[in-house]
């Protein structure tokens, strides 16, 4: 504050936001390090950007130059530690040496059906492990992500949401050593944004310690956060199972500390840039992650000019987004360079930007004793082929292409070796010298990568692939003649179904939302004339009474009973409660009640035909948002139309704990054109399964009188008739909620 006091002071107390930038920068003393720790990037030196005839033309790079640059970004480094009271002693720590080397990690959704088998009901850890590692090369780390998007559609907090997984903490933490026995270390979530949902009673960082001691996890990743506090390393050290700590969307200079690992949100230009906390710190692991983007080859060559990572995340929110052939080979290739020699890649004498003879081609340079690695990426559109680097040279001195995996003849200039290879378009090399013969294993990955590299980059397939869904099948009901009891009989009709998915992220991006039977893709927008065949629907959600008769029927017990009628006292449900609809119920034990009654779920679309009829109204009831109170003096609204405290569906419950849904015949003035109730807000119904080769989804209706407050990021309410939420689906224990519930049709005659 006395800095910014001191500047406006010289300045007459006016000046711009660039003004007291560029006046910091002077006081520091540094000409080309972004100002604050949100600039994760840290540009190159003017000259090596190309400009046309009509800009003037561009500046000749010389080793002056280069030399002034790098003595800049030196003493930046040198004098920023000073300032921040910098001490890197936690990188040296044995328990956090693993995140040096933890180059490739990838988000995972625990909804994965490589993950988790949903038919054998067991974790399939190995299958995952085994897809990316044929596909790719391999992980070593993973961030296990099991809150977002479904977290909020009942007041289940983030943790509980993990205690929520198959078999409970004790499935979890087995799931986690069979990541333990591949190598690969283990992340979860944390929300600071979760502050709507049920209250942990303790502080947050002594809650995250406690689970993840539990579960034997390795890290936390800070979603949204800008740097994870000290208190909850701290709260991990106390607790005797020390964390790693990775924050989503940058970290303060002073907190690279305790932060070994971050994300890396860059703004990609032609010319490579140098991550701001790397060059602080070499020994920080940076995970460069650009989810929606379907080429990843900038996301790949930053992190290897850089000696850093990248966020192999495929299954972004249940939404394929697969890596192409081309870029997947360009991961495994990158990534056996970097486990290979990643002792390098923490040097603090890396060089960026050390100099090359080609246009385009951009090299970094990692010295270990008498050993030099240098890490290339070739930026142009074609092929570099002949001399591309002068390196130092002395007697005794060998140079390997490790790209190739092959030793490279110098031309002797002095006392400097012009080193000759060959880069294909946007490819990648890699150029060990050294006084030492290689041994057995550096022959061995000398094999390794000359057979891997056979084949040019340019023989994969940057083409990306869609990701087709299905709909599961719902079998036709026997069909009625009459009216069953508690039913209502929709007639058949030509309907123009209209629906939107509501997600939060994704856009309208192939691949968002669903793919119905008619339509070539998943899209979030639809719109199509179906004939609905006649069809009874219950008139109202499937209550406790109603589902304890078909437990004394059928004796029915799930084989995942965890959560199961979560409230009852066992198969019984609390008094007052007979009139409520039955929640905490899986959509499989929804068919199973389903069946025994000779019923089916509803298809969407007949769900919605049910609620809205033929006339386009928005709600079942008709126009009126319910949630829309007068104000008052103010105009007449549709609920004051309804008088007294009569609404025509629940109000919102807002807390932090989950109340009881209301009867399902509270709400009578809520009645649809056809007479069926209690069809939006008060309980989410199960209607259609959607599944693709990775992700299982269901469609679920009319939304809940939960809304969670304080976080945009909680599952979305879809009250509108011509809206549908979409949950991912991962297992009976984890898709079961106290908000969601179901009702039945039968095919009629």
């Amino acid at each position: 504050m006395k800095l910014w006091k001191g500047v406006l002071a010289r300045i007459g107390g006016t000046t711009t936001l660039l003004g007291l930038v560029s006046l910091s920068a002077l006081a520091q003393d540094t000409k080309v390090v972004p100002f604050t720790f949100m600039d994760e990037l840290i540009p190159a030196p003017p000259c090596l950007t190309m400009r046309n005839a009509w800009e003037g033309g561009g500046m000749p790079c010389t080793a002056l130059t280069h030399q002034q640059w790098l003595q800049d970004l030196t003493h930046w480094r040198s004098e920023r530690q000073i300032r921040v009271g910098y001490d890197g002693d936690r990188y040296a720590l044995p328990a956090f040496k693993w995140t040096q080397s933890s180059f490739i990690q990838p988000q995972m959704m625990v909804h994965d059906r490589y993950f988790y088998d949903p038919v054998q009901h067991k974790y399939t850890v190995d299958r995952y492990l085994d897809d990316v590692e044929k596909r790719y090369g391999g992980i070593d780390s993973v961030l296990v992500w099991a809150t977002y998007p479904n977290m909020g559609i009942d007041d289940r907090n983030q943790q509980d949401m993990v205690r929520s997984m198959p078999g409970g903490v004790e499935g979890v933490k087995q799931m986690v050593a069979d990541f333990h026995r591949r190598g690969v270390k283990v992340l979860f979530p944390m929300m600071m944004w979760d502050q709507g949902t049920r209250d942990p009673l303790k502080r947050w960082p002594d809650a995250v310690a406690e689970l993840m001691k539990e579960l034997d996890a390795d890290g936390i990743n800070g979603d949204t956060q800008d740097g994870v506090p000290l208190a909850f390393t701290l709260a991990a050290d106390k607790s005797g199972h020390p964390l790693v700590f990775e924050p989503e969307v940058g970290v303060s200079d002073e907190a690279v500390a305790w932060n070994v690992m971050s994300w890396g949100y860059y703004k990609f230009q032609f010319v490579p840039s140098v991550d701001r906390h790397r060059w602080l710190e070499t020994r920080h692991m940076v995970h460069v992650s650009d989810r929606w983007n379907k080429n990843h080859t900038d996301n790949i060559q930053f992190a290897f000019f850089n000696g850093e990572g990248w966020e192999s995340w495929e299954n972004i929110w249940g939404i394929w987004n697969g890596i192409t052939p081309a870029d997947a080979e360009a991961t495994r290739r990158v990534a056996a360079i970097e486990r290979a020699y990643a002792p390098f890649l923490v040097s603090p004498e890396w060089e960026p930007l050390y100099p090359t003879h080609r246009y385009g081609v951009f090299a970094s340079r990692w010295p270990q004793g008498n050993r030099t690695l240098w890490t290339l990426v070739n930026r142009n559109d074609y092929d570099i082929d002949g001399r591309q680097i002068t390196v130092p040279y002395k007697s005794g001195l060998r140079y390997f292409d490790l790209y190739h995996g092959v030793e490279l003849k110098p031309e002797i200039e002095g006392e400097s070796a012009v080193l000759s290879f060959a880069t294909e378009t946007h490819g990648y090399g890699a150029i060990l010298s050294t006084d030492e013969a290689p041994d057995a294993n550096t022959q061995k990955f000398f094999k390794t990568m000359k057979d891997m590299t056979a084949k040019p980059l340019s023989s994969f397939s940057h083409e990306w692939q869609m990701t087709s869904q299905a709909v599961v099948e719902i079998p036709a009901t026997k069909p009625a003649s009459s009216v069953p009891d508690g039913m209502i009989r929709i007639d058949g009709a030509n309907y123009l179904f209209k629906v939107e998915g509501v997600e939060i992220e994704g856009s309208n991006d192939v691949g968002v939302d669903v793919q119905y039977a008619w339509e070539n893709s998943p899209r979030r927008f639809h719109e199509h004339e179906i004939q609905i065949k006649p069809f009874f629907i219950d008139k109202y959600p499937v209550t406790n009474q109603e589902f304890k008769k078909f437990l004394d029927a059928t004796n029915y017990h799930p084989k995942d009973e965890l959560n199961f009628l979560k409230g009852w006292n066992g198969r019984t449900y609390p008094e007052g409660a007979a009139k409520k609809p039955v929640t905490w119920v899986s959509i499989e034990d929804a068919r199973e009640y389903a069946k025994w009654a000779g019923k089916r779920l509803p298809h969407e679309w007949e769900w919605q035909y049910a609620a809205q009829g033929k006339d386009d109204r928005p709600y079942p009831w008709g126009n009126c948002d319910w949630l829309v109170l007068p104000m008052p003096g103010g105009p007449s609204t549709c609920a004051s139309q309804l008088g007294g405290s009569e609404t025509y569906a629940p109000l919102p419950d807002k807390g932090r704990t989950l109340a009881s849904a209301s009867d399902v015949d509270s709400h009578p003035k809520g009645a649809s054109p056809f007479g069926v109730m209690d069809m939006v807000g008060n309980v989410w119904q199960w209607t259609d399964e959607y599944v693709d080769e990775h992700t299982r989804a269901a469609i679920l209706r009319g939304g809940s009188h939960y809304q969670p407050q304080g976080s945009v990021w909680y599952f979305p309410q879809a009250y509108k008739n011509d809206q549908h939420g979409k949950l991912l689906l991962m297992a009976p224990s984890y898709d079961r909620s106290g908000a969601v519930g179901f009702r039945c049709v039968k095919d009629a005659e």
